[in-house]
């Protein structure tokens, strides 16, 4: 693929546990197959932690913005050095709706103006996914007992991801727990991307 200034920006967003690593893996690996350069950004939600700022049903406000605001520059940093794919794990909605998560577990409302900010920030990101697929919470799937997940605040971050979809009239790709869903989405990808490499 000839390098261009803007790569395609394939964003991967959903609830813990539902997937988006493993369908981040697969598409990463049927891209590179097909001779196309991959950078992939994520571990954000660890990287807030490791500097003290709170996670999961304890995000607030500053650790929302943290995290849109490093995944931006991961993503910057990645198209800069030249890969034709950008594969964003945690599109900007997503600590979005983990932010609105939080505050419905905790029973708390932010200031209106500050819920406006990060919605405005997060909106931002939107035109820049050439696709974004978003992971579905099936409750049937057992999830890896190691990890001491609060299953209200799991199905909350799920409902408020494809509730603010919806509400923005974002375009995306439901990714069920369905083998076959998740080939459809790698499938739209690698096609979408060799789309592109064949302009």
């Amino acid at each position: 693929m000839t390098h261009q200034q803007t790569p395609i920006r394939i964003g991967v967003l959903g609830t813990h546990s539902t997937g988006k690593t493993t369908l981040l893996k697969r598409i990463q690996m049927e891209l590179r197959g097909h001779g196309l350069t991959v950078a992939r950004t994520g571990r954000l939600a660890k990287r807030a932690a490791a500097i003290g700022l709170p996670k999961m049903q304890h995000h607030t406000a500053a650790s929302t913005e943290w995290i849109i605001t490093q995944g931006i520059a991961d993503d910057i940093a990645a198209a800069a050095q030249g890969a034709d794919v950008v594969l964003v794990d945690r599109a900007s909605f997503d600590a979005l709706a983990y932010y609105h998560a939080a505050l419905e577990h905790r029973g708390e409302h932010a200031h209106r103006l500050e819920r406006e900010r990060l919605r405005l920030l997060a909106s931002t990101q939107a035109p820049k996914y050439d696709l974004l697929l978003a992971t579905v919470l099936d409750p049937d799937v057992p999830v890896d007992q190691s990890h001491d997940y609060d299953h209200r605040y799991r199905l909350l971050v799920d409902r408020h991801v494809h509730g603010l979809l919806a509400e923005d009239g974002i375009p995306h790709q439901r990714v069920t727990s369905d083998p076959e869903s998740h080939t459809r989405a790698i499938e739209r990808a690698l096609q979408l991307c060799l789309q592109e490499a064949a302009v």
